[in-house]
């Protein structure tokens, strides 16, 4: 019964969309649907029947000429971008498809380096993921133990979050 109420309103609503446009007057003639079909086709653009919804381009890429990239951006913003990689030894060069940098470091201002969790840090998150079952198993359905097996680990992870909430409730009061 659900199928049918959602196919009779999907017909009222498409029944709607056409026939309010030839109900002013503005709807194609013939001639114009005819050449608007050639051009989908010519281009790529005719959406393929079936599930996947793909178009001709999509199915046979090699058959439709390649669209001109549509860039977003100004000609000077694009300007501005490339000189900046210049400045800083991002742009490439070289037969290797390094960076200006990468080949020559000491030719450009020094990069700032972030700082990284150390060895104990890391450690200490691998073992706090372990004990909720969150590091994930070797399998091949890519699951952690406590999607595998949630019952095992639903008491550590309750655990856990209250004792998040309650470090939250104390860092929210002490500020």
């Amino acid at each position: 019964m659900a199928n049918f109420q959602t196919s009779l309103l999907t017909l009222a609503l498409l029944a709607t969309t056409v026939a309010t446009p030839l109900a002013r007057g503005e709807g194609l003639t013939r001639e114009q649907v005819k050449a608007e079909l050639a051009e989908s086709i010519r281009t790529g653009e005719y959406l393929v029947g079936g599930e996947a919804n793909l178009r001709l381009r999509d199915i046979s890429p090699g058959m439709y000429p390649a669209k001109p990239p549509v860039s977003t951006k100004t000609r000077e913003e694009v300007k501005a971008e490339l000189a900046e990689a210049i400045r800083t030894g991002d742009i490439i060069s070289g037969e290797k498809g390094l960076s200006s940098y990468e080949q020559a470091p000491h030719r450009y201002p020094a990069r700032p380096t972030t700082v990284g969790k150390t060895r104990e840090e890391v450690k200490a998150e691998l073992a706090e993921a372990i004990r909720l079952g969150d590091a994930p198993l070797h399998g091949e359905d890519g699951m952690t133990p406590a999607e595998r097996y949630p019952q095992r680990y639903a008491a550590v992870r309750a655990e856990h979050r209250a004792a998040m909430l309650a470090k939250s409730a104390t860092q929210g009061t002490a500020q």
